[in-house]
């Protein structure tokens, strides 16, 4: 017998990703999103899937840019804590101990404690329910030499933050 199941519940783990959008010198943010995803070789673009009501929806619709930052698995505390504060609050470098350091091509900050950036430029912008879709172009990529290497494991931060995010909408299972 097949019973009704959150939509949801079968995409889990997910792989835990860190964007940052803003700029460095003035006001930026860091937003945990697990809706991380490539779409296109080439040109090479990833789609990542924002709340509309996001602080960092807001900066990355002014700026059209953002970074996806690639966190270790030892970066969990930190992914969860950007998960549930908003940027427009806190200051989540400050809050978390994250360190910003300038990036390559666009304005908005790296996160020096992960272990690969993606720098994109929003190159379409889609509604999508609760969500807004920001597909970027890939302008710049690099990652931890020993990473690329093969002289370094990393375990990627990974579990079901979205479903604590979220919530449940499981019905109770009736035997």
């Amino acid at each position: 017998m097949k019973i009704d199941v959150e939509y949801l519940e079968f995409m889990w783990p997910m792989r835990h990703f860190l964007i940052t959008c803003g700029n460095i010198e003035g006001k930026s943010n860091i937003i945990a999103i697990s809706f991380c995803m490539p779409v296109s070789k080439e040109p090479p673009l990833v789609a990542c899937a924002i709340g509309k009501k996001a602080y960092s929806c807001k900066l990355i619709e002014s700026t059209k840019e953002f970074i996806i930052n690639v966190p270790p698995k030892e970066l969990k505390p930190q992914i969860y804590y950007c998960g549930f504060h908003s940027g427009s609050q806190v200051d989540k470098f400050k809050e978390t101990g994250l360190t910003p350091q300038p990036a390559r091509k666009v304005k908005a900050p790296i996160i020096d404690e992960c272990v690969a950036y993606m720098e994109c430029k929003v190159r379409q912008e889609i509604e999508a329910g609760d969500k807004r879709l920001f597909i970027g172009e890939v302008i710049e990529a690099y990652a931890d030499k020993a990473l690329v290497k093969r002289e370094r494991n990393v375990k990627y931060a990974k579990g079901d933050f979205p479903k604590k995010i979220y919530g449940t909408r499981f019905r109770e299972v009736q035997d």
